[in-house]
């Protein structure tokens, strides 16, 4: 007799399968987002046309009363307060591929894509003096980069390799130390890595193409938050870069996720960029204890 119930069987299989991995292939987590956090319910503030392409977003020193931000194209740094649609503009550079921005030290970091980096005074900034950014060439290996944060505690500036020279296998995501004086300059510390074994282990994938876009530090636990756009997900590492948690973004919620930065109330801030039809924005995360 032909077995008629198969094909129903087979059918709740597959949509089972469907709820439990997402449209990259990754394990959903139990959890909406890390402790503290549920991704998805942020606060939404959609950006101008101008900031469209945001890539990186900072604080100085946790105040939300000012962000920060740069875009692909421009050399120019970008800062307003959230939910403000009255933004300032400052020019730094000639036009190139910029990924990243960090405010330390009284110093202002901004990261290309190449691995060069440029310091000027935030307080060029803010008197609307000319700038005098100076280039920091050498520093990094030959590469992509598009993650990076300065540690206020320690003067240190922590730079995430997307793809590197360096890096012989994709089992591995080096990260890079730097020292920052007062006056910009930048020095070369250490190097770290990042066991993208883990990553695979946690989302039950075999292999993983591994392309970190963002990076940021939670004042209050000390974890490290990694982004990564092209893989669509959040990862939580400890103070030694060992992997703890990896979250799935929701692709309806998270367009294109660049940027990711606390505040000092250990609020979770990332921005997306726009494309022709959606806004460039920043999603908040309030945190609860």
């Amino acid at each position: 007799m032909k077995n008629t119930l198969m094909p129903g069987y087979l059918c709740l299989l597959l949509l089972t399968c469907a709820l439990l991995i997402n449209c990259t292939g990754q394990q959903q987590s139990k959890s909406p987002g890390p402790k503290g956090y549920d991704l998805t319910r942020p606060v939404k503030y959609e950006l101008p046309d101008e900031l469209t392409e945001i890539s990186g977003i900072a604080f100085n020193k946790g105040n939300a009363d000012t962000m920060y931000a740069e875009q692909d194209e421009k050399g120019s740094l970008f800062y307003f307060k959230p939910g403000n649609k009255d933004m300032l503009r400052y020019k730094f550079g000639k036009s190139g591929d910029y990924e990243d921005v960090a405010i330390n030290n009284g110093q202002v970091i901004m990261l290309r894509s190449d691995g060069v980096l440029f310091t000027f005074p935030l307080q060029s900034v803010k008197s609307n003096r000319p700038a005098d950014a100076r280039a920091w060439e050498g520093l990094l290996p030959q590469g992509e980069y598009e993650g990076m944060f300065a540690d206020d505690s320690t003067q240190s500036v922590y730079v995430l390799c997307k793809h590197c020279s360096i890096e012989k296998s994709s089992k591995t995501s080096t990260v890079f130390t730097l020292k920052l004086a007062a006056d910009g300059t930048l020095t070369s510390a250490e190097q770290s890595v990042i066991d993208v074994k883990k990553i695979e282990k946690l989302t039950g994938q075999k292999k993983i193409t591994f392309h970190p876009s963002g990076l940021s530090r939670s004042p209050l636990t000390g974890d490290w938050y990694i982004l990564s756009s092209v893989n669509k997900m959040l990862i939580v590492a400890g103070a030694n870069w060992e992997i703890k948690e990896v979250h799935p973004l929701n692709p309806q919620v998270f367009g294109q996720p660049e940027g990711i930065a606390f505040d000092k109330d250990n609020n979770l801030y990332i921005s997306n960029e726009g494309d022709k039809l959606r806004m460039g924005n920043v999603l908040k995360f309030a945190f609860k204890k």
